[in-house]
Order: C-alpha cells, then sequence, then structure tokens
C-alpha cells in the first residue's frame, strides 16, 4: 500500500491537473471550423423571423464551445422594444431572467452569440460590426446567424453563421480603418466577415421521429414551387436595393473625393508659406537676425485633416457583392427553367 507521502506527489514524468489545466488554458485556441445547430434552435429561429416579417428581429444563441465546434443547443426571442435607455436596460433585464430560469431548469444558458433576420441579403451595416465587438468583450469567440425570410421563400434555406476576421478586429479597435492602415494590412472589402459553415444535427429519437413523419409521396408542393417561372418581384427588389447601394457607394467616393481635394488645397497652402518663411528668413539673416522656424503649429493650414473611415464604403462594397450573387443565382436557376419548358414543349 502506497504511503501518504507518495500518494500526496505526483509520479515522475505525471503531470498535476493544475499544472495541465494551466497548459491548455496558454496554448491557442483552435480556430472555429463548424457551428453545430440542433434542429429545434433553427426552427425556434426560423419561426421567429417568419411570424414577424418583414420587421427585423433578433435573439440569443446559448450553447458551448468545444474545441473548433461552436454548438448552438437553444435559443430565445428578444422582446421588440423602442429605442430609448429605458427599453435597453427592460431588454438586459429580461435577457438575464431568461438564462436564470433556463439554468434553473438545466437547460445550456452560456451565450454564444446571437442571431437576427435581415431582408434580402441586408445585413451588413455598422450596427453589426458594434454589436460583434459589445460581445467579443465578455465572449471569445461568438457568432451571427443571420436569416433571410424573403430569400427562403424562394425555396433556398437562407441561413448563415458570420463572424468578424481577427485582422479586420484588430484595426478596429485601434481605429485604423485607413488607407495607409488597410493597405499596411493588405485587408480588403471581403476580409471584414468570415462565414462559418453550418452543420444541423438531431438526436437519434429525432431522425427517427422525422423518419416516420416523411410522406409516402416522392413529390410535395415544395418540389412543384421550385418550377415556378415568374420571379420578377424577386428580381425587381433586389435590383431596387443594388440601385440604392450604389448611390451610397457613389456619396462615399464623393466624400474621399472632397477629402484629397482639401489635402491637395492644404499642401498648396503649406508649400506657399514655406516659400514666403524661407524670403523671410533670407532677408533676416541678411539682417544678422535669428531665423524664425519653417513651422508653425498654431497655425491651421499644418493641422493634419482627419481621414475619413472607409468602413462605410467597405460595407456598401460587400452588400452590393452580395445582391449581385443573389441576382446571379436566381438568374441561372430561371435560365434552367426556361431551357427545361423548352425542351418539354419541343418534345
Amino acid at each position: 500500500m502506497a504511503s501518504p507521502a507518495a500518494a500526496g506527489a505526483p509520479a515522475a514524468g505525471v503531470r498535476s491537473f493544475l499544472q495541465a489545466v494551466s497548459t491548455v488554458t496558454e496554448e491557442a485556441p483552435s480556430p472555429l471550423r463548424v457551428v453545430q445547430m440542433e434542429g429545434l434552435a433553427v426552427l425556434k429561429i426560423i419561426k421567429h423571423c417568419e411570424e414577424f416579417a418583414p420587421a427585423l428581429v433578433t435573439g440569443q444563441l446559448l450553447g458551448l464551445d468545444v474545441g473548433s465546434v461552436l454548438e448552438v443547443t437553444n435559443c430565445f426571442p428578444f422582446p421588440m422594444r423602442e429605442d430609448d435607455e429605458e427599453a435597453d436596460a427592460d431588454g438586459a433585464n429580461y435577457q438575464l431572467e431568461m438564462m436564470r430560469c433556463l439554468r434553473e431548469v438545466n437547460v445550456d444558458n452560456n451565450t454564444v452569440g446571437w442571431y437576427q433576420s435581415c431582408l434580402l441579403g441586408s445585413f451588413q451595416t455598422v450596427e453589426l460590426i458594434e454589436t460583434f465587438m459589445n460581445y467579443q468583450e465578455n465572449i471569445r469567440r461568438c457568432v451571427c446567424i443571420v436569416y433571410d425570410p424573403s430569400r427562403s421563400n424562394q425555396g433556398v434555406l437562407a441561413l448563415k453563421a458570420l463572424k468578424l476576421t481577427d485582422s479586420f478586429m484588430d484595426l478596429y479597435r485601434n481605429n485604423g480603418l485607413t488607407g495607409e492602415k488597410l493597405r499596411e494590412k493588405k485587408l480588403s472589402w471581403v476580409d471584414i466577415f468570415e462565414e462559418i459553415p453550418i452543420k444541423v444535427s438531431n438526436s437519434a429519437l429525432v431522425s427517427a421521429f422525422m423518419t416516420e413523419l416523411e410522406p409516402e409521396s416522392p413529390v410535395s408542393q415544395c418540389d412543384f414551387d421550385r418550377l415556378k417561372l415568374s420571379t420578377a418581384p424577386f428580381m425587381e427588389r433586389n435590383l431596387e436595393f443594388l440601385i440604392g447601394c450604389m448611390d451610397d457607394l457613389s456619396s462615399e467616393q464623393n466624400k474621399f473625393q472632397y477629402y484629397y481635394r482639401n489635402v491637395s488645397r492644404q499642401q498648396s497652402q503649406q508649400q506657399a508659406w514655406l516659400q514666403k518663411r524661407r524670403q523671410e528668413n533670407m532677408a533676416r539673416k541678411a539682417a544678422g537676425e535669428e531665423p524664425l522656424p519653417e513651422e508653425d503649429p498654431s497655425n491651421p493650414i499644418f493641422k493634419p485633416i482627419p481621414e475619413p473611415s472607409r468602413l462605410e464604403g467597405y460595407l456598401v462594397t460587400n452588400q452590393i457583392s452580395s445582391y449581385c450573387n443573389h441576382i446571379n443565382g436566381v438568374a441561372g436557376q430561371n435560365f434552367n427553367r426556361l431551357y427545361l419548358m423548352k425542351a418539354l414543349q419541343e418534345d
């Protein structure tokens, strides 16, 4: 039988529990590879977003962060509220109360992010980035699940998981979204968001129950809906939003053109002032007097003009790319349906 001293001391080559935990804590976290969602959580998100469409809604995601997998096991909706301080306080109290109730019934109550609905993919806003940064202060890894009811009505489950890239978050924290910093980090508009693959999982009992519910008919109404040739309203709204984004991008470009004109005007004024000061110093030297400094910080022409942030332009460019991809996908499906109908008529 081992002595107490021998039992209390770890054997040679065997690490203690605290040493192992400290080593794991010091290791760099593995990158997020997949978001695994329970089928019940997916259905809750879809039900909440569809009930209030076209109004935009949000909710909390609950689950576990396990290695390279972020598990979303449950969620709950946020109440519709107005934009005032009292409503914000009520919303925070509601979240805390909901999580306390879930903890009492032994349900996962760890926050792993939030979900929100959008209209035709128009979710890339400054408010989304600010929400991400607020979550990142308390949660090491979090995601935003975006659901688009309008696209889902076209026969596609428009559900995606997004997170901010680490390089973009570093620049955003340091207010470094200027042209020079972006060129230094080689950060373009496609490097703001990172889409994480979603995997929907169900327990064995749920899978067996869903198998029992499957209809015997091989063709359902949803299959017939996919053959509809009319997608004009969807295309029209996408084009309307695309035109609006092009106007916003033009406004951003005008803002930067105005900034560069002011910089050029300031540089011309600085050169004229320096030339005048040098001529004055030459005259003072000839008279045996001390020359004046060639820079005057109190002069307004030497104050640097702040460069506008490029965040809005990057987000608008991202949104334009999203609309173009939607239009391209819908147009390709329409051509396939038209060629199919043409072949059927010829036969």
